[in-house]
């Protein structure tokens, strides 16, 4: 059951907000900035509607769960520790739309995990498109002086010309795994198929416990794990045993399993992985390579790929990859967000039609590297009268005012790198450590939401509505915002 805001107690001012030792809120705080450029009961709407059921304990309202997701993105916390953070800042609490400063803490830390499972990945970049739509250009992009182009840009017309520009680019958010190596994953297999077969024999004891050899295995993987200097043939011995250590404990729990015992729920989903690992690694070690389709890298995360990246600090990363799109207003969406190592230049037509969708219009240039210019692409861009950054096929031209366009192209797309940058040491895109497939996903989204957040203009005035209760008056209050350095 979900009641709407709008059937509770408004939330009072930050005047009348309850503060101890005669403190008093700073309307020019950014977290009150924010609570008032935040649309709330416009984008409740559809979060209403993910509970259908009329009775049962009411839910979160949805700026609460909504307003600690983007608290613990922008302070890089824990579940706990932005719980913590929250029962201590009333700045926080007035975010998050609570009536009074209060020490007790207005949810639970595991709730968080049921916030961002709800919260999807394509919910909250619906949040963001409709931010990005109320909001106006960032302060590193307002122009000096407007044309007249730059005022039609915001009509909607099949017959205008292009305008504008669209940056594209990709980047990987990985995740918080350990690096993984071909026989560390085996020895990690080895020890959760030894926990499974003794459950089935602690539980049913069916006949006697079959021999593992867990003592002797450990020891040779130790062996190898603590070597300073682990050569060819030492890593595939190692391998080939461990190999046949999980082969023999995958036979065992078949025997259970024949027997009619079953397999807890905790362990099932190990249990498939630990199949999938066991004829990759053998098929990897038969065929002496080190690549294979859909390659697990953690058994905890499955879902998880390699993405080579080719950057000097990690030319390979393990975590979600991404398409970034800005617009010459500043503003960020996502326009791909996978697990797999797909090609970025797959999805360049798709991120210009969408830009087409929102404006009306076809950007008049597009910066992007190298993996975009395809011949496709650029026969694309070609057919639409769009300028695609970066040399044409061919000879090298010798026009300088060519070398200085692409000069201030490159400079241009630095804007995105920056984006990146700003998302991952700020915004937790850095390394994510949520655990599931589906709030990996929500994580990423809501790094760039927040990213998004705190790039826009908030200065300005604001409108606030309150009431003591539910029957009292409406009455207004005006603040001026002024601009702060």
């Amino acid at each position: 059951m979900y009641i709407p805001e709008k059937r509770k107690n408004r939330q009072i001012t930050l005047f009348d907000f309850n503060q101890s030792c005669g403190m008093e809120l700073d309307p020019i705080n950014e977290w009150i900035k924010l609570a008032h450029a935040i649309p709330w009961s416009k984008m409740e709407a559809k979060y209403v509607a993910m509970f259908p059921s009329k009775t049962g304990r009411p839910a979160t309202p949805f700026r609460m769960a909504l307003g600690v997701l983007i608290i613990q993105k922008r302070k890089k916390l824990s579940d706990r520790d932005v719980i913590k953070e929250i029962q201590e800042n009333p700045y926080l609490q007035y975010f998050l739309g609570m009536e009074k400063f209060s020490h007790q803490a207005p949810i639970k830390p595991s709730v968080i995990v049921s916030f961002r499972k709800r919260l999807t990945a394509d919910y909250l970049m619906e949040v963001n498109e409709y931010i990005l739509e109320i909001s106006g250009v960032t302060k590193e992009h307002e122009p000096k002086n407007e044309s007249k182009n730059a005022k039609a840009a915001n009509t909607r017309s099949d017959d205008i010309e292009n305008l504008g520009t669209a940056i594209l680019d990709a980047t990987c958010s990985p995740s918080n795994i350990r690096y993984p190596q071909d026989f560390s994953l085996l020895n990690e297999a080895r020890e959760k198929l030894e926990d499974m077969i003794d459950y089935f024999h602690k539980n049913y004891h069916p006949w006697d416990k079959p021999r593992t050899y867990r003592r002797i295995a450990r020891k040779e993987y130790l062996a190898l794990a603590k070597s300073k200097k682990r050569t060819e043939k030492k890593i595939r011995a190692t391998i080939r045993k461990q190999l046949g250590y999980v082969k023999r404990d995958l036979e065992y729990l078949e025997d259970y399993m024949e027997a009619g015992y079953a397999l807890p729920s905790k362990h099932i989903d190990y249990y498939l992985t630990i199949q999938k690992l066991y004829e990759q690694q053998k098929y990897m070690y038969e065929n002496k390579t080190h690549s294979v389709e859909d390659r697990i890298v953690s058994i905890s995360q499955p879902y998880l790929r390699p993405i080579v990246r080719g950057k000097a600090k990690s030319p390979v990363e393990f975590g979600a990859k991404y398409d970034v799109s800005i617009d010459e207003k500043g503003h960020a969406r996502l326009e791909k967000l996978s697990f797999d190592a797909y090609n970025e230049n797959t999805i360049f037509v798709d991120a210009m039609n969408r830009y087409k969708e929102r404006t009306g219009h076809y950007p008049k240039r597009v910066l992007v590297d190298q993996i975009y210019r395809t011949r496709d692409n650029r026969n694309f861009c070609k057919d639409h009268n769009i300028t695609m950054s970066g040399p044409k096929l061919g000879r090298p031209s010798k026009d300088k005012k060519s070398t200085k366009e692409e000069y201030q192209d490159n400079t241009d797309r630095i804007e995105v790198e920056r984006f990146f940058s700003t998302e991952k040491r700020c915004n937790g895109a850095g390394l994510i450590m949520t655990k599931l497939e589906e709030t990996t996903l929500s994580s990423i989204a809501m790094s760039v939401l927040v990213t998004n957040l705190f790039a826009v203009d908030l200065t300005g005035i604001f409108l606030l509505f309150f009431s003591d209760n539910i029957s009292s008056e409406k009455t207004e209050h005006y603040i001026i915002i002024d601009d702060v350095v």
